[in-house]
């Protein structure tokens, strides 16, 4: 039984402890290769969970504690090790920084059938781990906390500009 990685979007926040969450899997659309997990497949999962950076089994970051299936998806909690980890402190910058804007996840897939036109509809699996990725796989990735970021430090831009034109004057 080979391991298999989907990449799907997703929104995470992240805080300065590293308490970190995120959607890990949308129910309401597939994969980009036309995967999609159903409600109820994710009901088995083992907490905690490796958090890992781009599924590298040598790069534990921390651990998801929390997974919960919405009527939206899985979402899913943990903490990145950023007071006892410098790798865990630079995913962290980088998540914040939208530099990474995805999670993705490790499993085995127990019981699935083919999708019309591609893909497989999975009913049962066994979750094994979770990572943060740079690239996901869908193309609606994004990170809400990310992305407040970067506005923030747009706003604290123009307004740095607009100061200093007023003072110019």
């Amino acid at each position: 039984m080979n391991m298999e990685h989907a990449y799907f979007s997703t929104k995470m926040l992240t805080d300065d402890a590293g308490t970190i969450t995120g959607m890990a899997w949308p129910f309401a659309a597939p994969d980009r290769v036309g995967d999609w997990i159903e409600k109820g497949a994710f009901s088995k999962a083992n907490l905690p969970l490796p958090m890992l950076f781009a599924h590298d089994q040598k790069d534990p970051i921390g651990a998801w504690t929390e997974a919960k299936e919405t009527d939206e998806g899985l979402e899913i909690t943990g903490k990145m090790l950023v007071g006892e980890m410098n790798r865990a402190r630079e995913v962290s910058a980088l998540v914040k920084s939208g530099a990474i804007r995805g999670l993705s996840i490790g499993f085995f897939t127990k019981k699935s059938k083919p999708r019309a036109g591609g893909g497989r509809t999975i009913t049962d699996l066994e979750l094994i781990e979770a990572s943060l990725v740079s690239v996901p796989m869908h193309p609606n990735a994004q990170i809400r906390s990310a992305k407040s970021g970067i506005e923030a430090l747009q706003l604290a831009e123009a307004i740095n500009r607009a100061t200093a034109q007023f003072a110019a004057r």
